[in-house]
């Protein structure tokens, strides 16, 4: 029997959760709309509300599959807690493995180490990916017998592997390399298999279908498949998807491979990346490849500068541009790098005519409690009904992401009463240990005395009718 490798704690015989930690939006599985006909649900994979923004999403989103737009851009504008961050993490799960999606904040440009135009053009080849297509021969057919004959010091090992389809049977001579690699994916007898004769590469298919009866060598996740028929050895069309920056990386520098790993990409020259343009079109045009546009998400996008937006605003223009959707929840502001230019949503004019926006709206109270229900069930939270009542009340009169930080730390409160539901009380005791925004201004005005100000002067005293006498 195998032995079980994983990470325990001595003494404790707790259920260990894993790393499936619970963020600001791991509730959300998609966008919530009927494919056929790109209508949204009121309520569905995550979403609440929103009908609107959420339909102009789905519209995209279908575009961006179809590969029909690049190089658009996209504003979702309104208030905070409206669910425009939501909508684009949506949309990231609704793509799918191949299309590339890049998430950025806009303060994540300010580096150091490089420029903040190399930092979008990074973001900008991040979304852009390149479907390589390459004919590879391959050994596939069911394992009939592995034979691996060591020799008395173990240094040298030699082997026979049997393999067969339904037509044929043929006996393979096996390498060090070939048995370390048997050995890793565990195949034995009866297994489908696939070996990549270029690369040498062993994939487990499955357990052939004439085996299902051998109960010692099978799993409650054992799969079965029906032994191939032919050829062994077959030309097989293999697709890789890759992204522009990723060839990058890899052509920068003699360890760009382990550069991808670390992110320690550093600078790239615009040689490099001109030569690596080159070539995908070399490829474009013999079939070999073709360009697939994905989404560059910006958020808090005014936090961006003048140099930024005039960068985007060129490289929006370039073939090889992705679609860039941008959130922002400022009204009328300066726009930053400027001294006194001001602007909606502090995007330049000249850019803001070259964005689509959506807008997106505070939700109503039902849509409130929807959504905080949706929270609890993510979090593992039972909540009354009166809990859940309140919830949504203080959810609506002071911010939905408030609302939400409750649900955790009332279960917390209705733990140590040794309480399997949160109640009223447990909420009402959270609402008064921690203060939301209102409460907090409430404080530092009643208490700004006592508080460090701007030139460091501050009451240290009680002072007034409580001041100690000498």
């Amino acid at each position: 029997m195998a032995a079980n490798l994983g990470i325990q704690t001595v003494g404790e015989a707790k259920e260990l959760r894993g790393l499936n930690l619970i963020a600001a939006h791991s509730h959300i599985r998609g966008l919530g709309i009927d494919i056929e006909r790109l209508e949204p649900r009121a309520s569905s994979q995550g979403l609440v509300g929103q009908l609107k923004a959420r339909k102009a999403a789905a519209v995209i989103l279908q575009m961006v599959k179809e590969g029909k737009i690049a190089g658009r851009a996209v504003l979702m504008a309104g208030p905070p807690s409206t669910g425009k961050t939501a909508i684009a993490m949506g949309i990231a799960q609704s793509l799918g493995q191949d299309v590339p999606f890049t998430m950025l904040a806009s303060s994540e440009i300010y580096s150091l180490e490089m420029s903040k135009t190399e930092a979008l053009t990074q973001a900008f080849r991040k979304s852009i990916g390149v479907r390589i297509k390459e004919e590879s021969e391959m050994i596939e057919g069911e394992v009939v017998e592995i034979q691996i004959d060591r020799s008395v010091t173990g240094a040298n090992k030699q082997g026979k592997l049997t393999m067969k389809t339904t037509d044929m049977e043929t006996i393979y001579d096996l390498g060090g390399k070939m048995i370390d690699g048997l050995s890793k994916e565990k195949v034995m007898a009866g297994d489908v298999i696939s070996i990549d004769k270029s690369t040498g590469k062993i994939t487990k298919l499955g357990r052939s279908y004439t085996r299902s009866r051998d109960y010692d060598a099978m799993g409650a996740d054992t799969k079965f498949v029906q032994c191939p028929d032919g050829e062994l050895q077959k030309r097989k069309e293999v697709v890789h998807t890759v992204s522009l920056h990723e060839i990058d990386v890899i052509n920068s520098r003699t360890q760009g491979f382990l550069a991808l790993f670390s992110g320690d990409t550093g600078e790239i020259r615009a040689e490099v990346r001109d030569q690596i343009n080159t070539k995908v079109a070399e490829w474009r045009e013999e079939g070999k490849a073709e360009i697939v546009p994905g989404v560059l998400f910006i958020d808090e996008v005014h936090m961006l500068d003048i140099e930024c937006f005039a960068y985007i605003n060129r490289a929006l223009e370039d073939e090889l541009a992705p679609i860039v959707i941008m959130a922002s929840n400022r009204a009328d502001t300066r726009i930053r790098g400027t001294d006194r230019q001001r602007s909606v949503h502090g995007l330049p004019v000249d850019f803001l005519d070259r964005v689509v926006i959506v807008p997106t709206y505070p939700y109503n109270q039902e849509e409130i409690g929807q959504i905080i229900s949706i929270r609890a069930q993510e979090e593992e939270v039972e909540l009354s009904a009166d809990a859940l009542a309140l919830l949504t009340k203080i959810g609506k009169e002071t911010s939905l992401r408030y609302g939400s930080h409750l649900i955790t730390t009332s279960n917390l409160i209705a733990a140590k009463r040794k309480a399997n539901v949160v109640a009223i009380q447990d909420v009402q005791k959270a609402y008064t240990l921690f203060y939301d925004q209102a409460r907090s201004v409430k404080f530092l005005q009643e208490y700004e005395s006592k508080m460090i100000g701007d030139d460091g002067a501050a009451e240290m005293g009680l002072g007034g009718p409580d001041a100690m006498e000498m």
